[in-house]
């Protein structure tokens, strides 16, 4: 569906924000920021009386369980996904829908009836994208402005251009190594020499200092290993409704056990242990509305730090070079998938959200293990492969069941096909953007009852107690 040429910077695939979803709730809130500040620059937020929110398709179906309102009552509000309290947000979004009275910007205070004024449409969607969202400021009765945003998956969001189309405009910097595919790419690697990460980290000095990249990307690692860090510490249920309780903390205690008790012991698959519990621990944090990193969204916000984590904690000599090394090339990876595909489960299904992921997390941990290029794309596309065909079925429309174990898995799975491509030589069958298109066309063909509205699948089959 994207045919925009851009060239997409790791730190857009990167994110800080907040969960449970980077397409329902980071999306939304950036949105609704990006409308009052619209009515700020043009002059008219003091002229608001009321404004009006309409989210459609997937927003609609699932947003109550992905805490969509919220994330536009606090983007309303001049709160941003990166910055804002997670721990105070629902209290004050609470606050907003009880007291009926909303400010906008931070600053100019209106009426809000949460009824009237943020309508989820369940069964309506807007023709360009699933998670579509419409915005109307009124002075009185009368409209002063209107705007249509669409969150298309990891908390990008798109401008409607009033056509019902989005408006697309070309990142304006000049990279030096500009690439869409996957074929692409390599070609780049080998005309001039460089491996993947070399070449990501070109294009990202085009737009910052190289002191900045580095710093950016470790920063990026700390928000990641801090989320772990909660996730493994914090116990109860999850909240929604599902009652689904907290694994991580208890299973990082057993796991510390075992480890000082069976010192002298091998257990040749512990690792994969821990990376199941930091995965765990990442999407735990994610459903509770935690500060997380997407990557490249919320939904499958745990595999690329997990395998990170296990890089880190299994592989000798992994150091900050390493961990910014991995960082870009997963970005690399990301990029092509932006660029050319969709990351968004309301369009693709999971596919495009874990499959993505453990693309990415795949392709960079065979990289940071020595790696050459073609190896980095074999066993990226062996990530999206077996993935395949994966629905987007939210159990009571909530980030929780199945998404938090198939992120544990799907981390599992990055590490085979990491280790499988090193084993090759970098020739395979089915190239990487060979299955990127495969990828699409599933996701075109699946059922709009299994992308991310709960209508389907497990959703359906699950009966909520």
């Amino acid at each position: 569906m994207h045919t925009k040429e851009v060239s997409v910077s790791v730190f857009d695939l990167f994110s800080i924000g907040i969960g449970p979803s980077s397409s329902h709730t980071v999306g939304p809130m950036r949105a609704a920021g990006r409308f009052v500040s619209f009515l700020a620059d043009s002059g008219t937020l003091g002229s608001v009386t009321r404004v009006r929110s309409e989210l459609f398709g997937s927003l609609g179906a699932t947003g109550h369980g992905h805490g969509s309102y919220a994330a536009v009552v606090l983007g309303l509000e001049g709160a941003n996904p990166e910055t804002v309290d997670t721990s105070s947000g629902p209290a004050r979004a609470a606050t907003v829908r009880s007291t009926g009275r909303i400010t906008l910007n931070g600053v100019t205070p209106v009426a809000f009836d949460p009824e009237a004024d943020l309508v989820l449409h369940r069964r309506r969607s807007l023709s360009f994208h699933p998670n579509g969202m419409t915005f109307t400021a009124y002075a009185g009765d009368a409209v002063l402005e209107q705007r249509t945003y669409y969150s298309i998956g990891g908390g990008f969001v798109l401008d409607d251009d009033g056509s019902g189309k989005p408006a697309v405009l070309p990142d304006p910097t000049q990279v030096p190594y500009p690439f869409r595919t996957g074929a692409e790419l390599l070609g780049l690697c080998r005309r001039h020499g460089l491996s993947i990460s070399q070449l990501m980290l070109a294009n990202e000095c085009a737009r910052r200092p190289e002191a900045a990249v580095r710093a950016g990307l470790l920063r990026i690692w700390q928000v990641m290993a801090d989320c772990v860090r909660q996730g493994c510490a914090t116990t109860g249920v999850l909240p929604g409704g599902l009652k689904v309780r907290r694994r991580a903390a208890e299973l990082n205690r057993r796991l510390v056990e075992d480890a000082g008790r069976f010192r002298n012991e091998v257990d040749p698959l512990a690792a994969m242990d821990w990376v199941t519990l930091w995965a765990l621990a990442v999407n735990e944090e994610n459903a509770s509305g935690g500060r997380v990193v997407t990557a490249p969204t919320n939904g499958a916000a745990g595999i690329i730090p997990a395998v990170l984590h296990y890089a880190v904690r299994f592989v000798p000599d992994t150091d900050d070079d390493a961990i910014i090394d991995f960082l870009l090339v997963a970005g690399a990876l990301g990029s092509i998938y932006q660029q050319t595909a969709s990351i968004s489960g309301a369009e693709v299904g999971c596919q495009g959200e874990v499959g993505t992921a453990c693309s990415m997390a795949a392709g960079a941990l065979t990289a940071i293990l020595g790696g050459t290029p073609e190896q980095v794309e074999n066993a990226a596309e062996i990530g999206m492969e077996h993935h395949l065909g994966l629905t987007c079925d939210p159990v009571g429309g909530l980030v929780q069941i199945p998404c938090i174990e198939r992120n544990a898995v799907a981390s599992v799975k990055a590490i085979t096909a990491a280790r499988l491509a090193l084993y090759g030589d970098g020739r395979h069958t089915v190239s990487l953007d060979k299955v990127i298109k495969t990828m699409m066309q599933t996701g075109a063909d699946m059922k709009v009852k299994y992308k991310e509205t709960a209508r389907g699948g497990l959703a359906v089959n699950i009966v909520e107690c």
